[in-house]
């Protein structure tokens, strides 16, 4: 996978002040991918040392005042003819710069503060539909023992726990907020496995329970917020879905967004939200960009057939009728499930980064779906499923 990196963040000596800055997390993640690196500021001709620049009224400016916006503007075109030649999905770029500053950069007052905005660069990177990533975001997802990397497995794809170096076993019916009747359905497991894969700390859900089965939406997030007790900052969910025609094949897929039609918010039911700062949960990005962006580069790595799209929760149990199937064609779906949008929305209201991975076993509305065709079709996919976990928790 080829990925844009800063070059102060790999320790390079290109920043205003003579220095880097060099990042632990990135440093680590550009040892395993291709880099392209980049440095706008330096591209843009200004002399080294000098004082430090700040956007405000969209220019910017350094802070004896000078107007550079020219230079950043001539620097930054001249970085994205390098991303031309090295044609990459993600970038990695420094947080708040004037530059590279992604979603929030200095707000002009040298002071510190923020805003809202995007440096010349990253702004240039996303009209061209690259992911923008800064190094506070590989950070964050940077799994450890202290933060192992929760993986919730649905119909079919509890295999994956057989990859685990066990050393912890947790019984569902031990957890919080977990429903002491509940019965795994067929294809699930409830019993948590604590320890890595690969070396890579992890906690495995091998199973979850439904709203079908008559369980509350608060019932079916109960796992997302014990991962999250765990110390689990990243969560991956993979569930069984039907593929609508038109839209998507049978086979794996990468979520990009969902769609809640289940009628259910766990958040409306969930008592810990009396003690956040509000009740409003951001969903702008469901599923995590720099997630889903590293999942698509170890799939086409690995040359694993994966498609994209967006995911459409249902209440079940019963599949989609043809009307169904044509409402999800026309507002955008291309995967129906009957798990997931709730457990990501909680995961949000926790912090959580997340990724959603789908096999899409068979057509959205086929009449002949049960447990035994889900089953079979996920064996058909299980080497390339655990091939894709394992690529991601390695860049990871």
């Amino acid at each position: 996978m080829r990925v844009i990196v800063s070059s102060c963040l790999r320790g390079v000596a290109c920043r205003y002040d003579g220095g880097a800055k060099p990042n632990e997390a990135v440093q680590e993640l550009c040892r395993k991918v291709e880099v392209v690196p980049v440095c706008p500021e330096s591209l843009s001709g200004l002399p080294v040392p000098r004082p430090p620049a700040e956007q405000r009224d969209g220019r910017v400016y350094l802070k004896d005042g000078q107007d550079v916006t020219e230079a950043f503007l001539r620097g930054s075109e001249a970085a994205l003819e390098i991303v031309h030649r090295h044609p990459a999905p993600l970038a990695v770029l420094k947080a708040k710069s004037p530059s590279c500053g992604s979603s929030v950069i200095y707000d002009g007052t040298y002071s510190g503060t923020t805003k809202p905005g995007d440096g010349t660069f990253a702004r240039l990177l996303k009209e061209e539909g690259i992911v923008v990533a800064t190094e506070k975001t590989v950070e964050s997802v940077h799994p450890s023992v202290e933060h192992p990397v929760a993986i919730v497995l649905g119909t079919g794809l509890g295999h994956l726990r057989s990859l685990v170096h066990p050393v912890r076993r947790i019984d569902y019916h031990d957890i919080e907020g977990f429903p002491d009747d509940a019965q795994p359905v067929e294809g699930h497991r409830f019993e948590a496995t604590i320890g890595t894969i690969d070396s890579v700390p992890v906690i495995v859900y091998p199973g979850r329970i439904h709203l079908y089965q008559g369980y509350s939406a608060a019932e079916v997030t109960s796992l997302v917020r014990h991962a999250h007790r765990l110390g689990a900052r990243d969560i991956i969910f993979a569930c069984a879905t039907g593929a609508v025609p038109g839209m998507a094949h049978v086979g794996l897929g990468i979520l990009t967004d969902q769609i809640n039609l289940t009628g259910r918010n766990p958040l409306a039911e969930w008592d810990g939200l009396r003690d956040v700062d509000s009740p409003f949960v951001g969903m702008t990005d469901a599923y995590t960009p720099y997630l889903r962006t590293l999942a698509r580069g170890v799939a086409d790595d690995l040359g694993i057939s994966v498609e994209e799209g967006v995911y459409a929760g249902v209440l079940g149990p019963c599949t989609e009728t043809p009307a169904e199937v044509r409402m999800m064609r026309t507002i955008g779906v291309s995967y129906v499930g009957m798990s997931t949008v709730n457990e990501v929305i909680m995961a949000h209201a926790l912090g959580m980064n997340v990724l959603g991975l789908t096999l899409a076993s068979n057509e959205s509305g086929s009449p002949d779906v049960d447990h035994a065709s889900v089953e079979a079709k996920a064996k058909e996919h299980a080497e390339d499923f655990e091939k894709l976990v394992r690529g991601i928790l390695h860049l990871l």
